[in-house]
């Protein structure tokens, strides 16, 4: 199965201890966010993978239609804060969700630093009315 043939590994993204051009694929979820540097952990993430090999990023986004987008801070900037308060009695930990999501690249800015870390082919699929994205490239 497929235990023999994928590990799960805990790194430092910008550093990752793996040879050049070692992955068919990389994928990240809900991470990118989170890079301390983005364009240098699109550099690492392409440095690993092999030619002809994808990238596939999926991200928390914000929503481009101003109507969803509406909800979609009352829901993010308010109802999470506050139900997560009640649950663990620390807003401000639901606070940092929305913050990190409004911080980050998104759309064509996202497809910018992967081009610019040698990606081709670099597309963005949005979902769930914008609320995820999906970033694909290939290193050719």
């Amino acid at each position: 199965g497929l235990q023999e043939q994928i590990t799960f590994e805990q790194g430092d993204c910008l550093k990752m201890r793996f040879s050049s051009e070692s992955f068919d694929a990389v994928t990240v979820a809900f991470g990118v966010r989170n890079f301390e540097h983005i364009d240098r952990g699109y550099e690492e993430m392409y440095r690993v993978i092999k030619p002809g090999g994808m990238l596939c990023v999926l991200e928390l986004s914000t929503p481009q239609n101003r109507f969803i987008r509406f909800f979609y801070d009352l829901y993010a900037m308010h109802i999470i804060p506050f139900v997560g308060s009640l649950k663990s009695g620390d807003k401000s930990a639901y606070r940092y969700l929305p913050e990190s999501i409004a911080a980050v690249p998104q759309g064509e800015q996202m497809l910018e630093i992967m081009r610019s870390s040698g990606f081709k082919h670099c597309k963005v699929h949005r979902l769930t009315l914008g609320v995820c994205s999906i970033y694909t490239g290939i290193k050719l």
